[in-house]
């Protein structure tokens, strides 16, 4: 069994998004650890970028703040293999067309792998265009995770029934961002997902409080959270792992 097909194995899978480097390289590691160590199931790595379209301003400043200590995406892979030497749990970045492309995509994928990466989200790229990336990124045993939208409509079981990994659903239209209550019919696009695949599916953006992660657990295999986080981050900077693991605990326990 692959680590991220463990990480909802008979269980709802709790998902944890953070930014790379924010607020510095070693403050984030601890963040990274202490989300890890309080009970995420599967981290995203976010990779600092300078036009981040999919992002709100909270994501956005968090992307400032780690471009401005000086991190870049080959820290990004350190900072991974820094939390190999001790932990198992699957790890998927969080990245955008444009970085892997300057990059060097085979070059990416293979030092991704390397430092012991499992999977791949790159929200600007349409499903229709994913084999510009998805085969280097199997080349070298990347999951490239597909993402449906309350937009995908007809694709929705055509997305599904292709997908790897994880099915990353997107609960609202817009950016990242905590919302104060989620209104999209979620029920109707999970059960399309199932009818088409045995792929696990987790609901992301604007899941921010143990009761919203509770309600969406209902639905789905897992629940993805991300700006609450960064938030916490943003307010407590180097303070910030007990509270992130205080916060985590106490999402892992609502699901």
């Amino acid at each position: 069994m692959s680590r991220i097909a463990n990480a909802f194995n008979n269980k709802k899978a709790f998902i944890a998004f953070l930014t790379a480097g924010d607020p510095d390289y070693e403050t984030s590691l601890k963040n990274f650890k202490a989300v890890i160590e309080a009970g995420a199931d599967l981290i995203e790595v976010g990779i600092p970028f300078s036009d981040p379209i999919a992002e709100g301003p909270v994501i956005q400043e968090a992307d400032i703040r780690s471009l401005s200590s000086g991190m870049t995406t080959d820290k990004v892979f350190q900072l991974v293999k820094d939390l190999r030497k001790d932990y198992d749990l699957p790890i998927v970045f969080m990245t955008y067309a444009n970085p892997v492309y300057h990059y060097g995509a085979d070059r990416f994928f293979k030092n991704a792998a390397e430092a012991g990466a499992d999977g791949i989200i790159i929200p600007d790229c349409p499903f229709e265009e994913r084999h510009e990336f998805d085969e280097t990124a199997a080349k070298y045993g990347i999951d490239f995770i597909s993402m449906i939208a309350p937009t995908s409509e007809d694709r929705i079981k055509t997305i599904a029934a292709q997908a790897k990994g994880f099915i990353y659903v997107v609960s609202s239209l817009g950016v990242t961002g905590v919302r104060s209550e989620i209104t999209t019919d979620l029920d109707s696009i999970m059960k399309l997902i199932k009818e088409a695949t045995d792929t696990p599916a987790a609901i992301g953006f604007g899941i921010s409080t143990p009761e919203q992660a509770a309600a969406m657990s209902k639905k789905a295999d897992g629940v993805i959270v991300g700006s609450a986080m960064v938030r916490i981050v943003a307010k407590y900077g180097k303070e910030a792992p007990a509270e992130l693991s205080n916060y985590v605990k106490s999402m892992v326990e609502a699901i």
